[in-house]
């Protein structure tokens, strides 16, 4: 059965880490994205709509997640970077929903031109909040990278619950290359372990991203005990940037 979990979401983007940062070298305003979430009991599907504005190092959004089981949660928030010193930048973010549902977090960036490390950290108020981004977000988060020309990356990050005292940790490894002019792919390869709802979880999952030329993506992500439930959750999301 799919619950509504108590802020073991992402929380924002900056706590994604190298995967929230896919849209950098995109400059396009608007970002709307539609997904499909498929579960291996066949109980129902999810959908969820968000639509992303972006100006600069300053991001907005809003969107929603439906399912049977769920109903309707509505959510938005908004995020940026400030630069105090050269090669250091400070990430915050803000995100409420629905149900009262509020959250922040902070990421302090660092590094020469072309690597970089970070470090995260990020709180909520443990109402329900559904989880689309799978990693923990009371949580504290490391991670370390390269990024290239083109838009190219290579990244590994560890998210890490802080709070609750489940032991759950997601290892992240991210790489971004060009196929050709404004073409690229994205995987994310995920590693998980902690305790669940149902025992101990160990499982791997994978996120595939497709950007096209023309402005338009497409991404595939499995995620194997989904918010550490014991649901495995296909999830297909198709969108278009302008």
């Amino acid at each position: 059965m799919r619950t509504l979990l108590p802020a073991l979401a992402s929380v924002a983007a900056a706590l994604a880490g190298p995967a929230a940062a896919a849209d950098d070298d995109i400059e396009r305003t608007w970002k709307f994205t539609a997904g499909q979430y498929r579960y291996h009991d066949g109980d129902g599907n999810g959908h969820d709509a968000n639509l992303r504005w972006q100006r600069d190092d300053t991001h907005a959004w809003a969107g929603l997640y439906e399912d049977r089981q769920v109903g309707t949660q509505f959510r938005g928030g908004v995020d940026g970077s400030w630069e105090p010193v050269a090669g250091v930048s400070l990430q915050p973010s803000l995100q409420a929903a629905s149900g009262g549902f509020l959250g922040g977090s902070a990421m302090l960036q660092f590094g020469p031109e072309h690597w970089y490390g970070q470090v995260g950290w990020g709180r909520t108020n443990l109402k329900p909040y559904f989880n689309l981004n799978f990693d923990p977000n009371d949580a504290v988060t490391l991670g370390a990278g390269w990024r290239g020309e083109g838009g190219r990356l290579v990244s590994t990050t560890w998210i890490a619950d802080d709070r609750l005292h489940t032991g759950q940790r997601h290892w992240h490894v991210t790489a971004r290359w060009p196929l050709r002019e404004h073409e690229r792919l994205t995987l994310d390869v995920l590693r998980k372990r902690g305790q669940g709802d149902d025992g101990f979880v160990r499982a791997w999952g994978w996120t595939v991203t497709y950007d096209a030329p023309a402005g338009w993506f497409v991404r595939c992500a499995r995620d194997p005990k989904q918010n550490f439930s014991d649901q495995d959750a296909l999830r297909l999301s198709l969108g278009t940037r302008w």
